[in-house]
């Protein structure tokens, strides 16, 4: 068996060595490094004339089992010259030596993979270092031999052997296991096999798909059993099952484990790998990651391969918990850890950004390593605003003056440079508009403000050097504002239909600049183009034409519904008559919806949840009903409620209770809690969930009726009956269960909402 790996995982692999360091030097962005590229080569062109040079030449060779292969960034045949080319800001003097002989260990295996190919007794090895803003080569050279570059590649090849072998091997045992792999159940659930069966299909046919299924059917288990069997039949490399909550996380794991029972003692050789954000992996908050700062990354590369061997060798499923026990008995961080055995998992666990964001991890491994990935999207009506939020970013005025106050003069000088093109700025689309600036005014711009982007890049740049000479001068959270201005740059160079530049001015030097995404199809699509299947799927994914226009999926996706297990005699759906939430008429809602809530809950004693659409909505009506019905326990949603409370007030649903707990519609308690039986026994949902009318909405309406002519419905109308389902999905959680849900308004009766509605509720 041959086992392929690319010259960079390579070299990462045998050629790192000492500190993880990583204080703060961000490399250029993919167009810069791209246009950085380019560059050199257009320079070398001209330089070798007719004679040519060669760019991006594709290279490999084998040594054993193993086949190494990548592309080398440009060849000059005249001068027998190799160049690896490398993007960089501000001085290289910060660059340290593990960085550097990585890069050097690079070239030197392209070198020897060259002299094989092409015949040659020896080559000149180039690394050409651009700075990305000044244009500015720093060229390293050095000569060898073809024997000296094979000895290299040799050596690497030898470090990387054993661990190719055993791969290779968990690789055979982890595809044999897969294709005799049994359900672990002795039948599927109601509509779990045809959700299966939709899986499957679709990886063996290369496609996308999306599927609607009902909460309690087992859409976790019933996606990823598929998606593993088809694994080696379709020679799939990776499974990325990614989730929008915690909760998914724990449910895909539990799923794993499920899986892995079974199969004799050792369990399926699978080995599955959970994903966490950074700052809830970190054991030392505060500390910089590198190692003068952190005792974890202090040799932290010396100590990687015997944690990396005790993770695989461990097996099974790598939680949170049990990968934190592996690293800190190894003395090394947990998060780098898991950063690490990304590379070496079949099954990864994670959030979508790791996959969709703009800097995601498991993508770039992905297209590095050449892999065919099948990916899993649980919960997938959230991506639409999740990657808005991904590809969307804001830059505050206030932010900007508050930090020219405090900084060093170094840096104090080019922000006030963005200060003084904030205001012109703010003049210039003042005067566009033809109207005096109020606050809170709100003003799309016709283009992108250019001086105060070029502005805002220097000042980034200046900050970048800063933070690498003086890695303990944070100044009143330079690093985050670092941060915030670079994604505002990037965003900026792929700013186009799909994003909106916007100004608010909410008062005089606390305007707030918003490059806004309303599109994410446009983003969104070459991460979904790049798997070889990906599943989306959610108990509200429709209509189907919604999620394939925002959500980048080809016009020929299949879109499945399953079939409810649920019957109709199980839930209750009443309709109000007569009340509208509508904002106009809100406090003269107040009355008939306490005495829609007294009366429901009299009638059938028991636990309830009432949603509304904003904090006021609901404190209103909180405070007319514990007035007028003091006696019915209330417990009630607050805002920015931290994980102890939001669990104590899901703790509130006890068995054989009795009251009612308020939240808001959409929030953390109208999707993704799971309270079975008698702990829920009723929904009441006094509002259609529509996003408000406002500035910044119409906006995006205006922009969806011009590219889809569905304005309205993709803004207002879908986004919001999509929570009413999803909040009302919260009563009936199994067969047993029994419930009743009271959807307070008048528009609720209107046909264009009723079909919108499960298909199921409909002969209640």
């Amino acid at each position: 068996m041959t086992y392929r790996i690319a010259v960079r995982a390579l070299c990462e692999f045998t050629a790192r060595e000492g500190d993880l360091d990583h204080r703060f030097t961000p490399s250029p962005s993919a167009q810069e490094g791209i246009a950085g590229h380019t560059l050199i080569a257009e320079r070398r062109r001209a330089e070798a004339g007719a004679e040519g040079y060669e760019t991006e030449v594709a290279l490999s060779g084998d040594y054993g089992l193993l086949r190494v292969s990548g592309r080398a960034d440009g060849y000059d045949p005249r001068r027998q010259c190799l160049e690896e080319v490398k993007t960089h800001r501000g001085s290289l003097e910060r660059m340290g030596d593990n960085q550097r002989a990585l890069h050097w260990a690079q070239v030197r295996v392209y070198g020897a993979l060259l002299c094989r190919e092409r015949g040659l007794d020896s080559v000149t090895l180039a690394l050409v270092y651009l700075d990305i803003a000044t244009g500015r080569e720093t060229r390293l050279t050095e000569s060898a031999t073809a024997l000296q570059l094979e000895t290299f590649f040799t050596r690497q090849c030898e470090r990387f052997l054993a661990w190719a072998e055993q791969e290779a091997a968990h690789r055979q045992a982890r595809d044999a296991a897969l294709h005799s792999l049994r359900f672990p159940f002795a039948d599927f659930r109601h509509g779990q096999r045809p959700l299966s069966e939709a899986v499957y299909k679709a990886v063996s046919t290369q496609r996308h798909l999306m599927i609607q299924a009902p909460t309690g059917i087992g859409k976790t288990l019933g996606t990823l059993f598929p998606m593993l069997v088809a694994m080696p039949r379709h020679a799939l490399d990776r499974v990325f099952f990614l989730t929008m909550k915690t909760t998914g996380r724990r449910l895909a794991l539990e799923a794993a484990e499920k899986l892995g029972h079974g199969e004799g003692e050792q369990g399926l050789p699978l080995r599955v790998l959970e994903l966490i954000a950074r700052d809830r992996a970190c054991e030392h908050p505060g500390t910089a990651c590198h190692g003068e700062a952190c005792p974890l990354a202090r040799g932290f590369y010396d100590r990687l391969p015997a944690a990396r061997q005790a993770a695989v060798d461990r097996g099974g499923v790598l939680d949170q918990a049990a990968l934190r026990e592996v690293a800190l008995a190894h003395d090394i961080c947990p998060y780098y850890l898991g950063q690490e055995l990304a590379r070496w998992s079949d099954l990864v666990v994670g959030d979508v950004n790791h996959y969709f964001d703009m800097n995601a991890m498991l993508f770039a491994l992905s297209q590095v390593n050449g892999w065919r990935v099948g990916v899993l999207v649980d919960e997938a009506h959230n991506l639409v605003e999740r990657a808005r939020g991904m590809y969307s970013a804001t830059l505050e005025q206030q932010r900007v003056n508050a930090l020219r106050r405090h900084a060093p003069s170094v840096i104090a000088k080019p922000l006030g440079r963005v200060a003084r093109r904030w205001n012109e700025m703010l003049k210039e689309a003042a005067n566009a508009s033809g109207e005096t600036a109020e606050p809170d005014d709100y003003q799309v711009l016709a283009a992108l403000p250019q001086r105060l982007l070029m502005a805002l890049q220097q000042a980034a740049s200046t900050i970048t050097d800063y933070l690498a000479e003086q890695p303990a001068g944070d100044v009143a959270g330079l690093t985050d504002f670092l941060f915030e201005a670079l994604h505002v740059c990037r965003l900026a160079e792929r700013f186009g239909g799909h994003s909106i530049c916007d100004v608010t001015r909410h008062a005089r030097g606390r305007a707030v600049l918003t490059l806004r995404n309303v599109v994410p199809a446009d983003f969104l699509a070459p991460r979904l183009a790049a798997t070889h299947a990906a599943v989306l799927f959610s108990a509200t994914l429709g209509p189907a034409e919604y999620y394939r226009d925002l959500l980048g999926l080809p016009c020929e996706a299949p879109w499945l519904e399953v079939d409810s297990p649920f019957a109709a005699h199980q839930l209750e759906v009443r309709l109000a008559q007569g009340i509208s939430t509508r904002f106009r008429d809100r406090e003269r809602s107040i009355a008939p919806i306490v005495a829609t809530l007294a009366e429901q809950y009299r009638c059938r004693p028991g636990n309830y949840l009432a949603f509304f659409s904003s904090f006021a909505y609901l404190d209103a009506v909180v405070s007319h009903f514990t007035e007028a019905h003091p006696d019915v326990p209330v417990w009630t949603q607050r805002r920015g409620m931290q994980e102890a409370a939001r669990q104590a007030f899901i703790d509130g649903f006890v068995p054989g209770g009795c009251g009612i707990g308020f939240a808001v519609l959409g929030g953390a308690f109208a999707e993704g809690i799971d309270l079975p039986g008698d702990r829920l026994i009723g929904a009441f949902v006094a509002t259609l969930g529509m996003p408000p009318f406002d500035a910044v909405n119409e906006q995006l309406r205006q922009r969806m009726q011009a590219r889809f002519g569905r304005g309205y419905d993709y803004t207002y109308h879908l986004p919001g009956l999509t929570k009413v389902v999803q909040a009302a999905g919260r009563v009936i959680r199994s067969p047993d269960d029994r419930g009743v849900v009271v959807l307070i308004d008048d528009r609720f009766a209107r046909t264009d909402v009723q079909v919108l509605l499960p298909r199921w509720w409909r002969d209640s």
